[in-house]
């Protein structure tokens, strides 16, 4: 006999959009149950220590004082034991969540595997109308390879696969809506394609893909101080052009000037013109491991990446190991390309294979669309 469903018990995410993907694909798996942040349980596990303190390292608000931090763990100590009861005493269940590498949801996830479960993690996708489910986690943490050969290997299994099929989705790209009045996606100031640039678009510096993805810059200060070294090393004519993140509550805008006072006009803020327009208009991009660099290659940019992500493959894109690396990357930066075959090869898998679609319906409710496959379960057959 075949493995009967699961149970999908979905961590409650908090707001529409998310709650309703969550449950869209978990029922396509089997029954749903949820839980929450306020599921608490005093009596604790071997591993509830080590856990809450796991947890409180990738919170995004790190808490400043020490009662705050001790109050704060443990939080995350009776969450932790609340939901690996929950995972333990049902033996088919599944776990669920939205992001699931932070704080809370990092806490039910970790109860989930403690206690031999299998976890599905969703997000939104770095390509327009898809989400991820993965079994493994999200982004740099996904279970997407990191070769070059297998996506090469895989275009070359069936003739339809070597296709650039992927670039119908260009037209769905659209820049992230502003949330801080003095960053916009409004039309282009000036003639961008007046002098050679190279584009930088900006991350929220507290965002998980810096505090655990950052790789070997560490911070985005570390990022803006490479930036800031390597911009000396551009060649006569090219600038550097820095847009901050449209959602990002913490302004950068005192570093930037700072770095464009120090480098004069080889160094532009242009925190007005829509993203994709500057991407453009752009000879390369170089990111620490935004979306917009994968988003980049609909344009056929060559893309420098400094951090952790899923696409820092090279020949998809140039990866840069030290500020003296980026700096001589700078220095010959017109002669950067990419690997166009592998690009088309890893864009298709992505959209083939990897995201499923995201609609929505008449109602305005956001869907899965439902020929996505969930992993198969490890549980033994029904009886």
């Amino acid at each position: 006999m075949s493995a009967g469903p699961g149970h999908y018990i979905v961590l409650r995410y908090g707001r529409a959009d998310p709650d309703a993907l969550l449950d869209g694909v978990a029922s396509l798996g089997g029954p749903v149950s949820h839980m929450s942040a306020t599921s608490l349980r005093l009596a604790g596990y071997p591993e509830t220590t080590d856990r809450a303190a796991a947890c409180l390292a990738t919170a995004r608000r790190q808490p400043r004082s020490g009662l705050h931090r001790a109050l704060k763990r443990r939080l995350y100590a009776v969450q932790y034991n609340a939901f690996r009861h929950r995972f333990e005493s049902d033996a088919r269940s599944v776990a669920v969540a939205w992001n699931g590498i932070t704080g809370t949801r990092a806490a039910f996830m970790a109860a989930a595997r403690d206690a031999g479960r299998p976890c599905l993690y969703l997000e939104r996708a770095p390509l327009p109308g898809r989400i991820t489910v993965d079994s493994v986690g999200v982004n740099q943490s996904g279970s997407l390879p990191r070769e070059a050969d297998f996506y090469r290997d895989w275009a070359a299994g069936a003739p339809d696969r070597a296709s650039s099929g992927w670039r119908a989705m260009a037209p769905q790209l659209v820049a992230r809506a502003p949330k801080r009045g003095d960053v916009t996606q409004g039309a282009a100031q000036a003639d961008l394609a007046g002098r050679p640039f190279v584009f930088c678009p900006l991350q929220v510096p507290d965002d998980t893909q810096i505090t655990q993805f950052a790789g070997w810059p560490g911070t985005l200060q570390g990022f803006l101080d490479a930036l800031d070294t390597a911009a000396a090393s551009l060649p006569d004519g090219w600038h550097l052009r820095l847009k901050e993140h449209p959602s990002s509550k913490i302004p950068l805008t005192g570093a930037l000037t700072r770095i464009a006072a120090r480098h004069g006009d080889r160094v532009v803020i242009d925190n007005a013109t829509d993203t994709f327009a500057q991407v453009a208009a752009a000879r390369a991009v170089v990111t620490l491991n935004s979306s917009v660099g994968l988003q980049a290659f609909f344009f056929d940019k060559p893309v420098i990446v400094l951090g952790l992500a899923f696409f820092r493959i090279d020949g998809l894109v140039t990866p840069a190991d030290s500020t003296d690396h980026l700096a001589t990357i700078f220095a010959r930066i017109g002669e950067e390309g990419f690997d166009p075959a592998l690009r088309d090869a890893f864009m298709t898998y992505l959209d083939r294979v990897y995201y499923p679609r995201i609609e929505t319906g008449p109602d305005g409710a956001v869907r899965v669309v439902p020929d996505l496959v969930l992993p198969k379960l490890p549980y033994p057959p029904s009886t």
